[in-house]
């Protein structure tokens, strides 16, 4: 079992999304594609965000870089 859950990352991702505003991420697609895409990035070496114990695999580490708020997902609009 992933820990944190899906939903979990979800409200920290959305957490600062005011009232009656469009969530940043509505779905477990979007929490999946953005922690493959940092793992992929930590894989070409890209620094980790978060302390890291040795041995921690890529994918865990972009899930708690999310979790702890070090990583930001983007909605489209702010890709532009």
């Amino acid at each position: 079992m992933l820990h944190p859950s899906y939903s979990d990352l979800m409200k920290v991702v959305n957490s600062e999304v005011e009232p009656g505003e469009a969530k940043v991420v509505n779905s477990r697609y979007s929490i999946v594609m953005a922690t493959s895409k940092r793992a992929r990035q930590l894989i070409d070496n890209d620094e980790p965000l978060i302390d890291v114990a040795e041995g921690e695999k890529p994918l865990s580490i972009a899930v708690e870089e999310l979790n702890q708020g070090k990583m930001k997902i983007l909605s489209d609009e702010d890709e532009e």
